[in-house]
């Protein structure tokens, strides 16, 4: 016991001390709240005698719990494999496929990713006369995934909001699109937490069985959790209540996707006999970087409220740098990265943003200037074109009735099925309630001329079925791409895209092989269902020698050495719509307590007087959260217009006056003439001698220039106009 508990703080320790019962900890960032889960983990195992079968910890991402059990496997040896350590998806999925005939559903059905979701919801509006131009699919979505999360079936919508036109059109839309998943035996992400908890809810004998097998429940980020998460989490913990959340209040940014914050703002209101404990001392980030981040948190009102603070000393102030334009601010954090990457490796540096279209100015800066970098919103792996078809196949060897993964994978490669062809399938599918796949097979003679050509896919489908059990994963994998056709059609193209692809194809067979490897069972189901569970932040590669670009969204649970937060302007961030939004301002700020915290050592914030929304140029005030900032932990690095190496800042510019200016070591009285130069931030000009570069800084002086200007082979120059004779290029 005493190794188990050595090192911890004194707060970490009466956390994984704490009795039975509610256990609630306020975990800041960096304060170590991984640590203290697994160990009060290993603490029940180890001094409480509770048993492994016993426990369930749930996380939000593939990443957190893998990582969750490879700290469980040290901490307790093989005891580890006998928990459920899951997403709040692996978790339901697991529990559905032991009972989801309770529902209706049968035996092996598919999760459709948000591609094939897209697809079934522009069906069902085809078949409801429902025009996707005037009533866009993504909405309509977006409106069906609320639902879900918020336990709202389509009845129950249709009750709602009866009276409102639009939203009686999404209602029918979900209405059907649920009827079309059933029938083709699949859900969506939403239906694996909304089916599990509609499955407790109407079948007692399963609730209690999941009630007596799971007495001890751990949640990690509980603030991001749904109305539906936390039903399920509610209605497993209702008995026994040994029940311990992990999150932090200040962190709730994804309200966007239906975390609803007073989850863990109100636990202590469900479970009264509740024990709070809160972790502040941070392990990550510098104090003035925690300053920072306690300054601008303490302005929201909804919150427990806690501070944080390290022994890892002041560290340097936070930049903060004022540019002219977003290509000015590019530039400055692609010069200040070259700066640094001298002792600084790239990877440990990222650069956050409010917006993905923020992205474009930094890649074109970071392309002239010679930088690395990713983006991390880029495309996934698995949602690559030739990987999405060969996983198509799949979904039709494990699941027939899967009408999608049929429509994608009947003709790729090409084999001269047309499009009338495919429509009457699906007619003779529909008006006998049947799969399109039993429709191909029973009734191919009436579909047409491409009904034989239907026929032999679906005989390649049941030869490849047949060998699905009997063949190792990854050979098996190997198998469906060249038994398909898929490859061979590559390889004729023989052209750079076809052998990209053909690579990708490689890497899907490696991938099946390390599955195999390292899952005790590697059927083809258990494969498909990992891939299908995969998240962007899952395929986040740390050792990859470039600087990362991505939203702040994106970088939450991640941390960086380095950390440049762009765009922090009024309109951007916080964003002009969350002005007007309940709690939106208050949302946003937590956003940015998110992004000051991934910091540990150096944080720089930017800003630009104006950028470019949708091709007009705006005007924007520094962000507010700047000025909540304490002064004694800033440093405003805005170099001040000088002249000459001179400070001009409060020289005068605009209308001809009479000036006088400093220089050398007379006064000067001159009267100025309107500027003849039009030089602005972001042109490109042509040197004659140092050759292209990009204007970073355009500063009037009377009747001249002086400009500061990026050189593509020579780096950054100080000129004045009068004498660099510079031409646009």
């Amino acid at each position: 016991m005493s190794e188990l508990l050595a090192g911890l703080n004194p707060e970490q320790h009466k956390a994984v001390t704490a009795p039975d019962g509610p256990l609630l900890i306020l975990a800041g960032a960096g304060s170590g709240k991984t640590r203290v889960l697994t160990h009060r983990i290993a603490y029940l195992l180890n001094e409480r005698n509770v048993s492994p079968y016993s426990i369930l910890a749930i996380t939000f991402t593939n990443k957190a719990a893998a990582e969750m059990r490879e700290r469980l496997t040290k901490l307790c040896g093989s005891d580890a494999d006998l928990m459920w350590i899951k997403t709040f998806h692996g978790a339901c999925l697991a529990i559905l496929r032991r009972n989801a005939e309770y529902l209706g559903y049968r035996q092996g059905f598919n999760i459709y990713d948000d591609s094939d979701q897209k697809t079934v919801v522009k069906e069902c509006m085809r078949r409801l006369n429902i025009d996707s131009d005037k009533i866009p699919v993504k909405n309509c979505l977006s409106v069906i995934s609320d639902a879900k999360n918020k336990m709202i079936t389509p009845e129950e919508f249709l009750a709602s909001y009866g009276n409102d036109y639009l939203r009686s059109i999404y209602m029918r839309v979900y209405a059907e699109y649920q009827k079309t998943l059933l029938s083709n035996n699949a859900m969506d992400f939403d239906d694996l937490i909304m089916c599990t908890v509609r499955l407790f809810k109407e079948n007692k004998e399963v609730l209690d069985f999941y009630r007596n097998k799971f007495k001890f429940i751990l949640v990690d980020e509980y603030q991001d959790t749904n109305n539906a998460q936390y039903q399920l989490v509610s209605l497993l913990s209702k008995e026994h209540r040994n029940i311990c959340v992990v999150g932090d209040d200040d962190q709730s940014i994804y309200k966007f996707r239906g975390a609803d914050i007073r989850n863990i703002l109100d636990f202590e209101k469900e479970f009264t006999e509740t024990t709070t404990i809160r972790l502040e001392q941070n392990y990550r980030s510098t104090q003035n970087i925690l300053d920072a981040a306690n300054g601008v948190i303490e302005h929201n009102t909804g919150r427990k409220g806690k501070n944080l603070w390290t022994d890892e000393g002041k560290g340097e102030l936070i930049k903060i740098y004022k540019a002219d334009n977003e290509y000015a601010e590019a530039d400055f954090i692609a010069g200040k990265i070259n700066e640094l990457r001298k002792t600084t490796a790239l990877s440990d540096m990222v650069v956050l943003f409010r917006t993905n279209n923020q992205s474009r100015a930094l890649e074109e800066r970071f392309r002239m200037s010679g930088i690395p970098h990713r983006l991390l919103s880029g495309l996934r792996f698995y949602d690559r074109k030739e990987i999405k078809d060969i996983m198509a196949y799949l979904h039709v060897i494990v699941n027939p009735d899967d009408d999608v993964s049929v429509k994608r994978s009947i003709n790729e490669p090409k084999r001269g099925i047309g499009k009338t062809s495919m429509e009457k399938a699906d007619e003779i599918a529909h008006e006998r309630g049947i799969s399109l796949y039993e429709a191909i097979v029973n009734y191919s003679s009436e579909i047409g001329k491409s009904g034989a050509k239907m026929l032999e896919y679906a005989s390649l489908i049941e030869e490849l079925r047949q060998e699905a059990d009997t063949m190792k994963l990854g050979e098996f994998v190997e198998k469906v791409i060249k038994k398909t056709g898929y490859l061979a059609a590559l390889e004729l193209n023989d052209d750079v895209e076809s052998k990209s692809r053909i690579d990708n194809l490689g890497e899907l067979i490696s991938g099946a092989k390390s599955f195999e490897e390292s899952e005790e069972d590697a059927s083809l189901r258990n494969y498909v269902d990992s891939i299908s569970l995969v998240s962007d932040i899952d395929n986040y590669d740390e050792d990859e020698d470039s600087v990362t670009l991505m939203t702040i969204h994106m970088a939450k649970g991640l941390e960086f050495p380095v950390v440049f937060i762009a765009g922090c302007e009024d309109g951007l961030f916080p964003s002009e719509r969350s002005k007007y939004e309940e709690d939106g301002i208050e949302e946003e700020r937590r956003l940015a307590y998110v992004a000051i915290t991934r910091a540990k050592k150096e944080l720089f914030m930017t800003y630009a007087n104006q950028r470019k929304v949708f091709g007009k140029t705006e005007f924007h005030k520094p962000s507010m959260f700047l000025s909540e900032i304490p002064e004694k932990c800033k440093d405003d690095i805005t170099p001040k217009p000088k002249f000459g190496g001179f400070d001009v800042s409060n020289y005068t510019f605009g209308e001809p006056k009479a000036q006088t200016v400093n220089f050398k070591s007379f006064t000067q009285t001159k009267t100025s003439a309107p500027v003849k130069f039009d030089f602005a931030v972001g042109d490109r000009v042509k040197h004659g001698k140092f050759g292209e570069g990009t204007v970073l800084e355009a500063q009037a002086v009377g009747n001249d220039m002086r400009l500061k200007i990026n050189f593509d082979a020579h780096g950054e120059k100080n000129l004045m106009a009068v004498y660099a004779k510079l031409t646009k290029v």
